[in-house]
């Protein structure tokens, strides 16, 4: 699903959203860090803050998430299923890396840390015209 055109709306540039439903309906839009691609059918979100996201997830599993890329401006819709929490190994540490980059690049460097490098299924991706 993820092809080069999708690529540079990955690679942190500009601020991506997240949003999640609690069971009972309750919507939450989060913004976030990055959206890390895995393969292309996961993506990983960087899980900062995400306190009443990761309610929702763990009530209902589904998000939807927008990314947008940088040289175009063009934005694409993500429909996503969360898999997994990695909270070490490679994929953290190169999310933790890029994370403090941002963070230092942005006068904010030591304030965020990440808690875990959420991996989400692909289940459509749409360009929002």
């Amino acid at each position: 699903m993820i092809t080069d055109e999708h690529f540079p709306a990955l690679q942190g540039m500009f601020p991506s959203w997240i949003t999640t439903c609690s069971a009972a309906g309750e919507p939450n839009t989060s913004v976030i860090s990055q959206i890390w691609y895995v393969d292309e059918n996961h993506v990983a979100l960087s899980n900062q803050f995400f306190n009443k996201t990761k309610r929702n997830i763990a009530e209902n599993p589904f998000a939807y998430a927008s990314i947008i890329n940088p040289s175009t401006l063009g934005m694409f819709n993500l429909e996503l299923e969360f898999h997994h929490t990695e909270a070490e190994g490679d994929l953290f540490d190169e999310m933790e890396m890029k994370l403090e980059a941002i963070a230092s690049m942005s006068g904010m460097s030591g304030i965020f840390r990440l808690l875990g490098a959420d991996v989400y299924k692909l289940t459509s991706i749409k360009t929002f015209r």
